[in-house]
C-alpha cells in the first residue's frame, strides 16, 4: 500500500463520521427524489433506513453510552426517538433530516475536539529528548533527558536546544529564549546566569548544571498550564449540559404521559392517542433550536475566513462578541518582531557612509539579530560594498573587528567603556536607551566613532486595531518580557492603555486571570510558544497567522494576514451573529410552544405540525445564513 493511500485512509478514519453524515445526506436526497416520482416504495423505505443507521448509528451510540456512564438521558436519545416516531407514522423523511441535522453537528464537534490534541504535541516536539552528559573523566555521554538528574552537568554545543533548566558553570554564550520570553533579541548567559528548556544556544559551548527535575522545568511548566487550561468547561457549556438533561427528561416525561392519559382522561381513542405523543414528539424536538445556532456560526465563519479572520467554534464567536478586556503580547504581535536600525550617529567630522561601511564589514560576519538589521539598513542606505574586516567574537560583549590595521570593538556600553559612553554627544545613549532602544556602540582606541539605536517598531495595523478597541470600551493591556521602560514606550507608541512588564508565561497567565476576574471576558493575543499558556488560559485567544505552530494550535481565534485591524471586524462580527442567535432562538421557541399547545387542543394535525416545525427551521437558517453578506 503507497503511503498517498495509507494517509488517505488515515484521513477518512480522523473524518468518518462527517463523511457519514453526508453520505447520509445524499441518501436522504435520492430517497425524496425517488419518492415524489415513484412513491414510496420499498427501495425508498430502505434507502431512508439506510441513511438513518448511517447517519444516526454515532450519535445513538454516543447517546447510549453518555446515558450509560452519567445516569442521565439526553438530547442524543430524544433525537433517534423523535426520528423513530416520524418513521412510525410514515414520515421518513422528517426523521432521516431530524438524523442528518444532528449526525452532522456530531461530526464538528469530533473535529474539534481532535484538533485540541495536536497543540500539546507539537509543543512536546520543541523539548528536546535526548542530552550530552559530562562525564567525570571531561567526556559526554548521550542519554535521554528522563533519565538526567538534578546536580548533573551537561555539555550543550552551538545551534543546540537546552535540555533541561539550569544554571551555566562554565562558557559564554549567546541564547535564543524567545520560545520562553517570546522576545527576538537573544540573551547573553555567563557563569551563574539561569537558562531553560527548549531555549535555544547560538554561538558558543556551555556547560549547565541541572537544577530542577525534568517535570519541573518552565517549559514542562508551560506544556500543564496548557492542558489545564483546556479542562476547564466554559459557564456556556455548563448551562448547555444542564439544560440538555432537563429539556430531554420533560419531552420523555410529556410523551409518556400522553401515550396514556387522554384515553382515560379525555376519552380519546388509542389511535388518536398514539397519534397526538407521535405527533407531540416531532413537533417538540428542537431542530429549529439546533438550526437557530449553527447555520448563523457557520455563515460567521465562513464569512470571518473571507475576511482573514479563522474561527474554531462557534462557542469562540460566542465569547468573542461579550470581550470586554484584550491582553496583546508585544514582540511579533504588536510590533514587527524583528529590530530594525532607528538612529545611527557619527562622531563630529568623521564620513557617516565610510564608517557605515567599516561596522557593516564587521557585523556582516555575524548571524546575530541586531547585526543582521544593521547589515539590512547599510544596504537600504545604498552602502553597496562593506569594508573587509578581520573579526574576534567577544561572546557576552560583541566582536572585535580589525580593518586597515586600526581595531574597532563593537558592543555595548561596558565593553566600550562607560566614560566613553557618557562622553559621547552629552550622553545621547541614555536618551536614546529612555526612548525604548537598544544602543550599539563602535569605538577604537581614540574613542567612540558611532553608535547605532535599534527598536523592534510598531507595526500601524497595531495602532489602529488599538484605536478602535478603546473606541469600543474594551480595556487594551500589552504583556511583554521587555523592561518596563521599553514596555511604557511601546504601549504609548501603540496607544494601549496598560503594559505590565517582565512577564514570563507563567506570570501572563496570572494577569490573564486577573483580567478575567475583573472583565470576564478577555481576550489574549500572541504568536509565540511561550504565549500557549496564555492564549489557553484566556476566554478567547487569538494568534497571529505567521506565529508558532503551538500558538496556532492553542488559540481560538487566527488572524491569517498577521492583521490586528482585523480584531475589531472579528468583534462586530460576533456580536451581529449573537443578535441573529437570539432572534433564532426567541423564534424557534416560541414556534414549538404554540405547535405543543395546539396538539394538545387537537388543532395541529400531523402534516401541519411538520409544515410549523420543518418551516420554522427553513426560517431560523435563512436568517442565520444573512450572516454570508454580512457588512460590518
Amino acid at each position: 500500500m503507497t503511503k498517498t493511500n495509507e494517509s488517505l485512509i488515515e484521513k477518512m478514519k480522523i473524518h468518518h463520521e462527517m463523511i457519514a453524515a453526508l453520505l447520509s445526506g445524499v441518501l436522504i436526497l435520492v430517497a425524496w427524489i425517488l419518492s415524489k416520482n415513484i412513491g414510496e416504495t420499498t427501495l425508498v423505505v430502505v434507502l431512508y433506513l439506510a441513511a438513518f443507521i448511517i447517519g444516526g448509528f454515532a450519535k445513538a451510540k454516543e447517546g447510549i453510552e453518555e446515558t450509560i456512564k452519567e445516569k442521565t438521558l439526553n438530547v442524543e436519545l430524544l433525537m433517534i426517538l423523535a426520528a423513530i416516531g416520524s418513521a412510525i407514522i410514515g414520515y421518513w423523511t422528517e426523521g432521516a433530516i431530524l438524523i442528518f441535522i444532528f449526525a452532522v453537528s456530531g461530526a464538528m464537534e469530533t473535529y474539534a475536539m481532535n484538533k485540541s490534541h495536536k497543540e500539546i504535541s507539537a509543543l512536546m516536539d520543541l523539548q528536546p529528548e535526548v542530552a550530552n552528559l559530562l562525564l567525570e573523566d571531561g567526556t559526554t555521554k548521550r542519554v535521554q533527558v528522563s533519565e538526567l538528574q538534578v546536580g548533573d552537568r551537561l555539555f550543550i554545543k552551538p545551534g543546540e536546544r537546552v535540555p533541561t533548566d539550569g544554571v551555566v558553570v562554565e562558557g559564554i554564550s549567546t541564547i535564543d529564549e524567545s520560545a520562553i520570553t517570546g522576545e527576538s533579541i537573544p540573551v547573553t548567559k555567563q557563569i551563574q546566569n539561569e537558562v531553560f528548556s527548549g531555549t535555544v544556544n547560538l554561538t558558543s559551548t556551555l556547560i549547565v548544571e541541572m537544577t530542577k527535575p525534568n517535570t519541573d522545568s518552565l517549559f514542562s511548566k508551560i506544556i500543564e498550564l496548557v492542558q489545564s487550561a483546556q479542562s476547564e468547561k466554559s459557564p456556556s457549556e455548563q448551562f448547555i449540559e444542564r439544560f440538555e438533561g432537563t429539556y430531554v427528561k420533560i419531552v420523555l416525561a410529556v410523551v409518556g404521559l400522553m401515550l396514556f392519559l387522554p384515553h382515560y382522561l379525555l376519552d380519546w381513542d388509542w389511535n388518536t392517542t398514539f397519534y397526538r405523543a407521535m405527533v407531540l414528539l416531532v413537533v417538540a424536538s428542537p431542530c429549529a433550536l439546533v438550526a437557530a445556532i449553527t447555520p448563523a456560526t457557520l455563515s460567521a465563519i465562513s464569512s470571518g475566513a473571507r475576511s482573514g479572520v479563522l474561527f474554531k467554534g462557534g462557542l469562540h464567536i460566542e465569547h468573542l462578541s461579550a470581550l470586554r478586556a484584550i491582553a496583546f503580547d508585544k514582540t511579533g504581535t504588536l510590533t514587527q518582531g524583528k529590530p530594525v536600525v532607528t538612529d545611527f550617529v557619527t562622531a563630529d567630522g568623521l564620513d557617516e557612509k565610510e564608517l557605515l561601511a567599516m561596522l557593516a564589514g564587521i557585523e556582516s560576519q555575524s548571524n546575530h539579530p541586531l547585526a543582521i538589521a544593521i547589515t539590512t539598513y547599510a544596504e537600504e542606505q545604498n552602502v553597496s560594498t562593506f569594508r573587509k574586516a578581520q573579526i574576534e567574537d567577544m561572546p557576552g560583549w560583541g566582536l572585535k573587528g580589525t580593518i586597515d590595521g586600526t581595531v574597532y570593538q563593537v558592543g555595548k556600553p561596558e565593553f566600550v567603556g562607560f566614560e566613553r559612553v557618557h562622553a559621547f554627544k552629552n550622553n545621547l545613549a541614555d536618551q536614546l536607551t529612555n526612548e525604548g532602544k537598544t544602543v550599539i556602540f563602535m569605538a577604537n582606541d581614540e574613542g567612540i566613532v558611532a553608535l547605532v539605536a535599534l527598536k523592534d517598531t510598531v507595526r500601524e495595523q497595531s495602532k489602529l486595531a488599538i484605536q478602535q478597541l478603546n473606541e469600543m470600551g474594551i480595556h487594551t493591556v500589552m504583556l511583554t518580557g521587555d523592561n518596563h521602560n521599553t514596555a511604557n514606550v511601546i504601549a504609548k507608541e501603540a496607544g494601549v492603555e496598560q503594559a505590565i512588564a517582565e512577564c514570563l508565561p507563567d506570570t501572563k497567565v496570572k494577569h490573564v486571570k486577573e483580567l478575567m476576574e475583573e472583565y470576564k471576558f478577555v481576550g489574549m493575543v500572541g504568536d509565540g510558544i511561550n504565549d500557549a499558556p496564555a492564549l489557553a488560559t484566556a476566554t478567547t485567544g487569538i494568534a497571529m497567522g505567521e506565529g508558532t505552530d503551538v500558538a496556532l494550535e492553542t488559540a481560538d481565534v487566527v488572524l491569517m494576514k498577521n492583521d490586528l485591524s482585523k480584531i475589531p471586524h472579528a468583534i462586530k462580527l460576533a456580536r451581529k451573529m449573537q443578535r441573529i442567535v437570539k432572534q433564532n432562538i426567541i423564534f424557534s421557541i416560541s414556534i414549538i410552544m404554540l405547535l405543543v399547545i395546539s396538539n394538545f387542543l387537537q388543532i395541529v394535525n400531523l402534516p401541519l405540525g411538520v409544515i410549523g416545525h420543518e418551516g420554522s427551521t427553513i426560517l431560523v437558517i435563512l436568517n442565520g445564513l444573512r450572516m454570508l453578506r454580512t457588512k460590518i
